[in-house]
């Protein structure tokens, strides 16, 4: 990835966040090597990194799954939420392809199609940070506006780590 793909990515990722008119703090830091030197950069808890995981459903079928930084997809619950068998993670080309951002900086804000969003029930309880469309870019926000913000279905799915 270029310089000017990732402002391209951060600049879609902040026009998209601004459009949505919810308060929110971009921070920038330089490269890390794991989620607590990512949370200790944007100065917030590792269970407010919000990871964005996209998931395919079928064929040309993707939604995005907000999880806190400290937990991971409970398959089990999100194929239950969803009503089906069936659930796969795209590999990181196609990942790219459908949402114009690289594994790593993939936000729903300024994705290429706006895909469906869910947030595990443990996102709208407190303030997050969420990718920002570049490495080393993020956007702090209230949990709550935004699930709002990105009309996500809200459940628990998701389980420890």
């Amino acid at each position: 990835m270029t310089d000017n793909d990732a402002s391209e990515g951060e600049r879609r990722a902040v026009a998209a966040l601004e459009a949505s008119e919810i308060p929110f703090e971009i921070t920038r830091h330089g490269p890390v090597s794991s989620l607590q030197e990512a949370a200790e950069a944007r100065g917030i808890d590792p269970a407010g990194i919000i990871k964005t995981i996209v998931v395919r459903r079928g064929d040309d079928d993707f939604l995005f799954v907000l999880v806190p930084g400290d937990r991971t997809i409970s398959w089990p619950k999100l194929r239950a939420l969803l009503g089906v068998t069936r659930l796969s993670m795209p590999d990181a080309d196609t990942a790219r392809e459908v949402t114009g951002y690289v594994r790593g900086t993939i936000t729903p804000f300024g994705s290429l199609v706006e895909w469906p969003v869910v947030a595990d029930s443990r996102v709208p309880l407190r303030s997050v940070s969420i990718g920002g469309g570049a490495h080393g870019v993020a956007a702090n926000v209230d949990g709550a506006e935004l699930v709002k913000a990105l009309n996500a279905t809200v459940s628990d799915v998701t389980e420890p780590e």
